[in-house]
């Protein structure tokens, strides 16, 4: 079976095309994969931006609805009340350890004469 010239060169030109596309194939391929990694990137940083959308959103949602303020108002009441009397118990906790000190050193006194 042997081949005449234009069979020859129609076979080196099927050759050469399918290189090419082999070739091109690759680098398609390898492009597509650093695409899909940046990709992954894109979409990681955009569900963090989505995530932090919604807590502002919820936030806003609560300073501006009645509940929410209401929720607010009350947890600062409720705050200033609190440190309000863990100062007056601390006051009195100091003051009375002051005037148990002062006591006992007025019965020592006493004792000694």
């Amino acid at each position: 079976m042997n081949l005449n010239t234009a069979e020859w060169i129609i076979a080196i030109i099927l050759v050469v095309t399918l290189f090419v596309f082999l070739v091109l194939a690759i680098i398609l391929l390898a492009k597509i994969i650093s695409l899909t990694k940046d990709a992954k990137q894109v979409i990681a940083t955009s569900q963090q931006i989505a995530d932090k959308a919604d807590d502002v959103a919820g936030n806003i949602k609560d300073m501006t609805s009645i509940g929410g303020v209401v929720k607010t108002f009350a947890s600062s009441y409720i705050n200033n009340k609190a440190a309000a009397a863990n100062e007056s118990v601390r006051k009195s906790s100091t003051s009375s350890k002051s005037s148990t000190s002062s006591t006992k050193t007025t019965k020592s006194s006493k004792a000694t004469k």
